[in-house]
């Protein structure tokens, strides 16, 4: 079955940087666009990256633009966020997402917490 486990959660402080990795098992990998979704307390679940099976093309929320950056290994099954400039409106549980044949699999999250 298909399985997404999220690490590198954590604190930062503002202006800091942190890598967020996301490992796949259980489907064909580099078949499958990847998304990162993030959710702040009290807000709705939103899209921060997209990016193809073969990593040629990647889209991004206009909030992280510029700041973030999402990256595949397909040799590792492994989709990774790496978020630079943080703000503390960054902060966030991180789930990785993984649109597989008309289903949608989600990880359980990852929190990345911005503070000074």
């Amino acid at each position: 079955q298909v399985q997404l486990v999220e690490s590198g959660g954590g604190f930062v402080q503002p202006g800091g940087s942190r890598r967020l990795s996301c490992a796949a098992s259980g489907f064909t990998f580099s078949n499958y666009a990847m998304n990162w979704y993030r959710q702040a307390p009290g807000k709705e679940r939103e899209l921060v990256a997209f990016i193809t099976g073969a990593g040629g093309r990647t889209n991004y929320a206009n909030s992280v633009k510029g700041r973030f950056t999402i990256s595949r290994d397909n040799a590792k099954n492994t989709v990774y966020l790496q978020m630079n400039s943080l703000k503390p409106e960054d902060t966030a549980v991180y789930y990785c997402n993984a649109p597989v044949d008309g289903m949608f699999y989600w990880g359980k999250g990852t929190l990345v917490t911005v503070s000074s």
